[in-house]
């Protein structure tokens, strides 16, 4: 998908659908707001736990998006794909039905064959929940494989080690 460029401080939109938006950056850290819909809580209008790993994921997918590289077409262009190691969660406050969030994602590292993430999702100024994740690129063979040069440098240059996004 072809998208148009983002200026400083706006979010890219996809040419094939103008009305989506991928989040943006800002200092480093990719934003990207969600509304909470009663899909997304359980029988008391809080946000199901599963649900924030839901949130994370697609705020990652957008990030990569803006980053200049979709999901399935870097797994067209590699053969691989993104695959999660490892996960942890904190739990901190609930989201409930209608609120407006935010995921903001932060790359800590990036290696060879995998990245390591700091995802923060927020109600305002309050926290949420803080996910932690490692992420591993991977053959259908589920064997590591390295990143393509070009996405490596990309990623190399939102790295923040020590920030929390």
């Amino acid at each position: 998908m072809a998208r148009v460029p983002a200026g400083p401080g706006r979010g890219a939109r996809m040419r094939d659908d103008p009305g989506f938006n991928c989040g943006r950056f800002a200092d480093g850290v990719h934003l990207f707001p969600l509304r909470v819909y009663y899909e997304d809580t359980d029988s008391a209008g809080i946000v199901y736990y599963a649900n924030y790993l839901k949130f994370a994921e697609r705020a990652r997918t957008e990030w990569m998006r803006l980053l200049g590289v979709a999901h399935g077409d870097l797994q067209r262009r590699t053969g691989a794909v993104w695959a999660v190691r490892r996960c942890a969660v904190d739990y901190l406050r609930p989201a409930r039905l209608d609120a407006a969030i935010e995921v903001r994602t932060r790359l800590r590292a990036v290696g060879g064959a995998s990245a390591e993430i700091g995802q923060l999702v927020r109600r305002g100024e309050t926290e949420l929940a803080r996910i932690d994740i490692r992420l591993a690129f991977i053959t259908p063979a589920g064997r590591p494989v390295r990143l393509p040069g070009e996405l490596r440098a990309k990623m190399q240059s939102f790295v923040q080690p020590q920030s929390r996004p």
